[in-house]
């Protein structure tokens, strides 16, 4: 095997070489051992010595770091980090590094992607650019003279909150673009005003640049109307700025397009499937959110309580859609992935900025892009393999090696264990901890008998 492009010098501005579509670099990547795969990284710029290092030691031992992002710091808890292949997005090649703990979500990712590549594309967009902030008023005394006041000193407001607190973001092309009132009705028939701070947060994530623009414009909104603000906080369903993922798959049975079509129809019109449908697609988009530093709770949020905005019938829906279009299969994947490639942990933490350089340093934009295609994605492998081979089999094969070692299974074993298994499974269509351990005793009991 030829390791090539040897990189030390990659620095954090430095970009992975961009690899053509037909680029076959990662092909039987899963079959290199832990030293390979690190290797084989290195020399083709992904990683540099000093990464290889780090992966080498077991990542972050000294707890000082923890002691920086939380209290009472007593450790850390480290999750598996792994690379998915095959993904071409936009007509690029990326590496994708995922912080996850469940056994098929790589393998699925970097199998279904290999499809897509060889019988389709991935083409993504983000649309439009503002996060949102709220500024609550529980009990409105006079909405129009609230009302009259948001509209006539708008910009005023805006041009305020620009030229003080917000005043770095604009230096980064971002800033306060607008504020919003909104009328809702009280269960005691009183009003409460909402009034949105829409601001572009550019590569920031923004939480905190916001929550300070909505407490700083809290005092000129009271001074001025007599209302008494009761909340400042921003919000986390952020329909004002969403990422569009489109999948076609050009060459395609077309039985198996009417079965995913019909899949995701179920998840379209149901909320019971929905809730399981959207958990595989985020068990695409939260490896990255993870791996990357970002706030994977936050989009959790705002992704389940779009879904709960854009559902058929008015219930909870999917946030993806398969349809056949001509002879093709279309996948979309739409929804709120609000993160950030600047600021606290991701800017702080060693795996996170390894994690961004392994994808070239996207901006903001492009990195939510790239997890929504990694979401549909992993949301076709899954309506693929439910549709054809069914769940179980394609899943517990992966976790055979799992059982394996909750069998007790060691090294050498695991292999011989691992492939009894799969062949019990092929015959029973299910395996159990217990077959594990039967065979385990099996083996141990042939190895003792042939010593004797």
């Amino acid at each position: 095997m030829d390791l090539i492009l040897e990189n030390d010098g990659l620095n954090k501005k430095s970009e992975p070489r961009v690899l053509s579509v037909d680029d076959q670099l990662f092909k039987g990547f899963s079959k290199l051992t832990f030293d390979e795969r690190l290797a084989y990284l290195k020399s083709n710029g992904y990683l540099n010595s000093e990464d290889v290092k780090f992966m080498k030691t077991g990542g972050l031992k000294d707890v000082a770091l923890g002691e920086k992002f939380i209290e009472n710091t007593i450790g850390y808890f480290q999750l598996p980090i792994g690379v998915a292949t095959n993904f071409v997005i936009n007509g690029k090649n990326y590496i994708i590094p995922m912080a996850v703990e469940e056994t098929s979500i790589i393998a699925a990712a970097s199998k279904t992607a290999r499809w897509v590549k060889e019988n389709g594309r991935i083409e993504t967009r983000v649309i439009g650019s503002e996060i949102i902030g709220q500024i609550q008023i529980a009990k409105v005394k006079d909405f129009e003279r609230l009302k009259k006041y948001i509209e006539t000193e708008e910009t005023a407001l805006v041009a305020k909150a620009n030229s003080d607190v917000a005043a770095g973001m604009v230096v980064r092309g971002g800033g306060v673009r607008s504020l919003k009132l909104r009328k809702l009705i009280r269960p005691d028939s009183l009003i409460m005003s909402v009034i949105h701070v829409q601001m572009d947060a550019v590569d920031a994530m923004g939480a905190n640049i916001m929550n300070q623009v909505c407490e700083y414009l809290k005092t000129p909104i009271q001074e001025n109307t007599d209302e008494v603000v009761t909340m400042c906080i921003l919000s986390n369903l952020v329909d004002s700025k969403l990422t569009e993922a489109r999948i076609v798959i050009d060459k395609i049975d077309p039985e198996l397009a009417e079965k995913i079509e019909e899949a995701s129809l179920f998840a379209q019109l149901d909320p019971y499937r929905a809730s399981t449908n959207n958990k595989g697609v985020m068990n695409g988009i939260d490896p990255i959110l993870i791996a990357t530093g970002n706030d994977w709770r936050a989009v959790e949020a705002g992704v389940h309580s779009y879904a709960s905005q854009n559902g058929l019938n008015g219930n909870y829906g999917s946030i993806t859609k398969w349809f056949r279009e001509g002879t093709s299969l279309v996948g979309v994947l739409k929804a709120p992935i609000i993160v950030g490639t600047v600021g606290g942990v991701t800017n702080l933490h060693p795996m996170s900025q390894m994690s961004l350089k392994m994808l070239g340093f996207p901006n903001a934009n492009l990195l939510s892009q790239i997890m929504a295609s990694v979401g549909l994605v992993q949301n076709l492998g899954a309506l693929k393999a439910l549709t054809t081979v069914g769940i179980i089999e394609g899943h517990m094969r992966l976790h055979a090696k799992n059982l394996a070692l909750g069998a007790g299974a060691e090294e050498a074993e695991i292999p011989y264990v691992q492939k009894k298994l799969e062949e019990i499974l092929t015959i029973k269509k299910r395996i159990t901890l217990s077959h594990a351990i039967e065979v385990l005793k099996e083996l141990r009991e042939q190895i003792q008998s042939k010593s004797n």
